[in-house]
């Protein structure tokens, strides 16, 4: 399949406010992230906090410039065009959700106002077409035509969500990426937006990136997961692998963590200092956590190896055997 968007080896370095006088530290939040999203594919992004998943969001919708690396939209590097082209290519064919609806929507407008403002700046159609545009858009995510006229403050979470969703559908794009899109919205709520968002993705062919802390909802959302762990991608798994075929012992350990009542897992222990971005530690940075980890972890950060199914792929010299269960690993002394 095409990609819609392909990132290749971009790193991304942000400076901090500890260091010295002279040199502040550098906060390394991507490090050589590989990823391509094809047209109706959804990829999911797990990771503990502050291991990257949305500096790496930021970067495939063009927000965040990498400081090495390439990011392409349909074949074309976005950072070599003229900047221009460059902001009506990613206002146009991306489109991004929020973790928080009620400060991602602008207060002030009505949401009239907000589903016509991306039309309005990209020039598209007269002013009874986005009228218009704006009626389908409503339509599309299931808001009462009543609520045209009604400020973000007076509508509930849900449909707060609902008209951020149709913001970012509004153009048309080839690409939306959702960070956390359910995180600030009840349980009941999540489940109306979760299955909005995969009818779209059905609907329209959309390439979704669906970036999440709940990654019992990525599995089932995704046909690919995304590990990351301190900025770099260290396993990419079918989603339908990744509970008990991972390879990677990171991978394993954030979904042993998660609570299931039909056939609950005890947690895999990790032990160790979480190590800081701005100092990560020589060779694979999961070592000083990880119970397989030894001298030659710390030497050197492996490269991507294959796994018996395509797609499957991951970053460590010592990884978990593909038959093994979670259970087993979950008994180990760490």
């Amino acid at each position: 399949m095409t990609a819609v968007v392909e990132v290749r080896d971009a790193h991304v370095v942000h400076r901090a406010r500890s260091g010295g006088l002279f040199r502040r530290d550098r906060v390394y939040a991507l490090t050589g992230a590989d990823l391509s999203v094809a047209a109706g594919e959804t990829v999911g992004v797990v990771g503990e906090s502050g291991c990257g998943k949305s500096t790496l969001a930021k970067v495939l919708v063009g927000v965040e410039r990498p400081v090495s690396g390439t990011v392409s939209f349909r074949g074309r590097d976005l950072w070599a065009m003229p900047a221009a082209e460059r902001r009506a290519t990613v206002g146009a064919g991306t489109g991004m959700v929020f973790q928080d609806p009620s400060t991602a929507l602008n207060r002030r407008l009505t949401v009239r106002r907000i589903l016509r403002d991306p039309l309005d700046v990209h020039q598209r159609g007269s002013r009874a077409e986005r009228e218009e545009r704006v009626r389908e858009l409503m339509a599309l995510v299931g808001l009462p035509r009543a609520l045209a006229d009604a400020l973000p403050g007076q509508l509930s979470g849900g449909q707060r969500q609902r008209v951020a969703i149709a913001r970012a559908l509004a153009l048309d794009p080839a690409l939306v990426v959702a960070d956390e899109p359910t995180s600030a919205l009840d349980v009941s709520v999540r489940a109306q937006i979760l299955n909005l968002l995969l009818d779209l993705r059905e609907r329209l062919g959309l390439a979704l990136v669906f970036v999440s802390h709940d990654i019992q909802t990525v599995r089932r959302m995704s046909d690919r997961v995304i590990t990351m762990y301190l900025g770099r991608i260290v396993e990419e798994t079918p989603a339908d692998r990744v509970t008990d075929a991972a390879r990677h012992p990171y991978t394993r350990a954030l979904f042993s963590a998660t609570p299931g009542l039909l056939d609950p897992i005890d947690p895999i222990p990790l032990t160790g200092p979480v190590p800081s971005a701005t100092r990560p530690p020589s060779g694979c940075p999961f070592r000083t956590r990880c119970w397989k980890a030894d001298g030659v972890c710390a030497g050197s950060m492996p490269d991507f190896s294959a796994a018996s199914r395509p797609g499957h792929r991951y970053r460590c010299h010592h990884p978990v055997e593909e038959d093994q269960p979670t259970r087993d690993l979950a008994r180990q002394e760490p």
